[in-house]
């Protein structure tokens, strides 16, 4: 779909048998696609005889793919913005159908088709706003591995909206909260927030580890670890620096959860200059791998 868009939009004016030989698909699909872009809000005209057209985009570019691809975690960063819009706003659907039309991740249309993460995320927006606590129903606890229900204070939403930041009342502590674990939201109406001054969102790593006692790590990595890490964790960019043919990643991560597992998905293309706590937790993985209850 995303070679149709540039070829639609280029210079060149090509026919539907132009397209069906270029791209090896099918007239139908031809069409199929064609329908889809417009139901999106596209502006795709028959200009003349079997010969479609997109309409021009004027941009510096030149290259469209520059202009409208997106990684998957770009993708649902830019849900998250078009989410933040209020629901009155006319062009949130069109943008959102636009999304899902063009990036056809099973993961990112499943979550922007959901209607219950939106209801979900309006609610805990108002209860922010409002200073209400609410209800998490049917929250789907990894810690816990179960279901229950969680009373608490919501007060921050991080800018993806992939999760939050809220008071448990029960326990009395701070805690990240996965939105889309949240099976429903209750604003109790009655309740205002009861322990403001307690409301701190601790700091997240490059890994989206938080909580743990911070350890300095200084990694060095070839062409294929490092665009993996930007790949998987964009925010790491900022802690990277080239070295030769190398690249070298430093900075403070929050415990082994995060930098563990990404140097043990590639180990063979990571030296780990500094962070004697990641070498002890990949001897503890290698460990259990080799162990009997691994195998």
């Amino acid at each position: 779909m995303l070679r149709l868009m540039q070829m639609l939009s280029s210079n060149v004016n090509y026919s539907v048998d132009d397209l069906m030989k270029e791209l090896d698909i099918s007239r139908r699909t031809v069409y199929r696609y064609i329908e889809t872009f417009k139901s999106a809000g596209f502006a795709v005209q028959n200009t003349h005889g079997n010969v479609w057209r997109l309409a021009n985009l004027k941009n510096k570019y030149g290259d469209l793919s520059n202009v409208v691809y997106f990684s998957e975690e770009e993708a649902y960063i830019l849900n998250g913005l078009l989410e933040s819009l209020d629901n009155t706003n006319a062009l949130k659907q069109a943008l959102r159908r636009k999304l899902v039309a063009v990036y056809d991740f099973e993961a990112v249309g499943e979550y922007v088709a959901k209607e219950s993460v939106s209801k979900n995320m309006e609610a805990i927006s108002t209860a922010i706003r409002d200073k209400k606590t609410v209800l998490l129903k049917d929250y789907a606890s990894s810690h816990s591995q179960a279901t229950k229900t969680y009373r608490v204070e919501p007060y921050k939403v991080n800018t993806n909206h992939i999760d939050m930041w809220a008071y448990d009342v029960e326990d009395g502590i701070n805690k990240r909260f996965k939105t889309a674990r949240i099976g429903s939201v209750e604003i109790l109406e009655e309740e205002p927030w009861q322990h403001e001054e307690a409301h701190v969102s601790l700091q997240m790593d490059d890994f989206r580890i938080h909580g743990e006692t911070p350890v300095h790590v200084r990694l060095r990595m070839d062409m294929v670890a490092r665009n993996l890490l930007l790949e998987e964790y964009p925010l790491a960019e900022k802690n990277l620096t080239a070295d030769g043919d190398y690249w070298i990643y430093e900075a403070d991560c929050n415990g082994m959860k995060g930098v563990g597992r990404f140097v043990l998905s590639i180990p063979d293309r990571i030296e780990i200059l500094e962070g004697e706590e990641v070498k002890a937790y990949l001897k503890e993985k290698a460990g259990y791998i080799l162990s009997s209850k691994a195998l």
